[in-house]
């Protein structure tokens, strides 16, 4: 029953694009008002680093769990 629901929210999400078009309308006004791209550079790089913190902390969790198996089986 449990998969059911997940697979059928999956689906609703993928085949729903207005939902990952969300901004915030500020954010949008003041990137599109703007002449330069010094302040969307800065907006995409904040994305960027907001986005790499958490893959490097997963990885160093499967680096570290991947040790830990390795080293009982040898």
């Amino acid at each position: 029953m449990k998969w059911k629901v997940i697979i059928i929210l999956g689906f609703i999400l993928l085949f729903v694009p207005e939902v990952a078009e969300a901004q915030c309308a500020m954010c949008r006004a003041a990137l599109e008002s703007e002449t330069d791209n010094s302040q969307a550079e800065g907006i995409n790089n904040g994305i960027v680093y907001l986005m790499a913190i958490p893959y490097i902390l997963v990885g160093g969790l499967f680096f570290f769990i991947y040790r830990k198996i390795r080293g009982k089986s040898a």
